[in-house]
C-alpha cells in the first residue's frame, strides 16, 4: 500500500523519514509522495568491474553541487550519462520501502532516469543515473525538483538494508567484497 501524505507528514515530523525537504514539500506536497531535488552531479571516469563476490565501480568526480546561497545550473550534455544525488536524505524504517519515479519534465526534455528501489533500512541521500538521450543540451537548476518518491508499507517481516551504499556513498574506492 502506498502511504498517503498525512501519514508521510507525520513520519517526517516524528521519525525524520525524509530530511531537508523543501518548504513546498513540507507545506504543500502533491500526489502521494515527495518531489526530491537535484543536489550534486557526478561524472564517471575509468573502468569498473561487477563480479559475483567483488565490485569496483568507475571513479566518480563531483562536477556540480547545490549551494543554497547562490543559484546555479548544470548542463546535461546530449548523449552523456551522469550520476546525481539528491539534497534530501531518507531514513527508512524496516517496514517501509521507497520507489523513485522520474518527474515528467525530465523525460519530456530527453533526460532518462536510471534508478532502483530504496530498500527498507536505508539511510542517506539517494543516488541515481541520468542520461540525456536527446540531441539538445538540457540546463537544469541545482535544487530543481527532478524525481518523485513514493513510500510503500512492507507487509510481514522485512530485512533492513545492510549494503555498502548506506549513507549516500556514490562509488567504491577500489575493489571491495560485497556484503
Amino acid at each position: 500500500m502506498i502511504l498517503g501524505i498525512k501519514d508521510l507528514q507525520k513520519l517526517v515530523k516524528e521519525n525524520k523519514l525524509v530530511e531537508n525537504l523543501s518548504e513546498r514539500e513540507l507545506t504543500n506536497p502533491e500526489g502521494a509522495g515527495y518531489d526530491l531535488r537535484l543536489g550534486e552531479v557526478y561524472e564517471l571516469k575509468g573502468e569498473g568491474f561487477l563480479g559475483i563476490e567483488e565490485r569496483n565501480t568507475p571513479q566518480t568526480i563531483s562536477i556540480a553541487k547545490f549551494n543554497p546561497s547562490k543559484e546555479e545550473s548544470f548542463v546535461f550534455e546530449a548523449s552523456k550519462y551522469y550520476l546525481v544525488k539528491t539534497i534530501e536524505k531518507v531514513n527508512l524504517p524496516a517496514d517501509i520501502t521507497g520507489i523513485i519515479f522520474s518527474r515528467t519534465t525530465l523525460f519530456r526534455s530527453g533526460l532518462a532516469l536510471f534508478n532502483g528501489v530504496v530498500q527498507p533500512g536505508y539511510c542517506g541521500e539517494l543516488t541515481f543515473g541520468i542520461c540525456n538521450l536527446g540531441k539538445s543540451n538540457i540546463k537544469v537548476s541545482l535544487g530543481a525538483r527532478v524525481v518523485h518518491i513514493t513510500f510503500h508499507e512492507v507487509s510481514g517481516a522485512g530485512n533492513a538494508y545492510r549494503g555498502q551504499w548506506q549513507g549516500g556513498r556514490v562509488s567504491t574506492t577500489g575493489k571491495e567484497k560485497q556484503v
